[in-house]
């Protein structure tokens, strides 16, 4: 029987829409540039302003993304992290923090490695809400999103602006928690989405589900995020806070004391764009 209790996530985005506002969901690469830092960057994300964080699993070929999340689950990698570390993170900061809801995105040859029932039983124990795998589509669900939907994980699809009217209620049968809008065709972090056409089509989507709907891809600052919290549920950034941690590292890609700051401060800004958006979402 499947466990149909609200997650953190489902009670997040019911919080928000009282409030009458968009959630700002923030990406970082677990392990990235080291476990040590990337544990204090997730502790200084909610504080910084991040509704929901999203963190990556560091996988060898990530198709979907592009040159700055590929480098930073290139740097995870280097220094040591693995999905049980991964997970082991996400425990680290859950101890401190019960409220902020977490979602895993990556690929799926990580998790079929570890075993899917046994990925499921470590990643709810560790205090894991959702997951986005982005190479599993809908004819996968019975591999891990049926399963996962059991467990009492969301199990969060991405909808893209090819995402045609005929294929749009497969991706939507089983999603849950919200549904993720790419807002641009290609990689992450490859160009500044078009914001008449991201509104259209989250007004699409939305004539399809009574899901929240997130769009990420090519938000890199406070102005683009305003833009589109102004017709979204939610805003997701990943590259632009990749790339503010990268800038931060020294010559040999090691952490400096403004690697967290970096982040922080990046976020904080962004946030206040989305928090400045909310009157334009009637």
């Amino acid at each position: 029987m499947s466990d149909s209790s609200p997650t953190r996530i489902d009670r997040r985005f019911a919080d928000l829409a009282k409030e009458g506002r968009a959630a700002l969901a923030a990406f970082v690469m677990a392990g990235d540039p080291d476990i040590a830092t990337s544990l204090e960057i997730l502790k200084a994300l909610p504080k910084a302003g991040a509704d929901v964080i999203e963190v990556g699993m560091p996988f060898t070929d990530p198709m979907a993304d592009g040159p700055a999340i590929q480098a930073a689950g290139l740097r995870a990698l280097a220094a040591g992290t693995t999905l049980i570390k991964t997970l082991r993170l996400v425990a680290d900061f859950r101890a401190g923090d019960q409220t902020t809801p977490i979602v895993l995105m990556g690929y799926y040859n990580p998790i079929y490695v570890h075993g899917v029932e046994a990925f499921l039983h470590d990643a709810k124990i560790a205090g894991v809400d959702g997951l986005i795998v982005v190479d599993l589509p809908p004819e996968e669900d019975a591999e891990l999103c049926l399963p996962a939907l059991k467990a009492g994980l969301n199990f969060i699809r991405l909808a893209t602006p090819t995402t045609d009217a005929a294929r749009l209620p497969a991706v939507l049968a089983n999603t849950s928690g919200f549904v993720y809008y790419v807002s641009i065709t290609g990689t992450t972090g490859a160009a500044t989405p078009d914001f008449s056409q991201t509104a259209a089509a989250v007004e699409r989507i939305k004539r399809h589900t009574s899901l929240p709907v997130a769009v990420g891809f090519g938000v890199k600052s406070a102005q683009t995020a305003a833009a589109i919290a102004a017709h979204a549920d939610g805003v997701v950034v990943g590259s632009a806070i990749v790339e503010a941690l990268r800038a931060s590292l020294d010559a040999a890609g090691k952490a400096t004391p403004r690697t967290v700051p970096a982040v922080a401060e990046l976020i904080a800004d962004i946030a206040k764009g989305v928090r400045q958006a909310a009157p334009a979402r009637a």
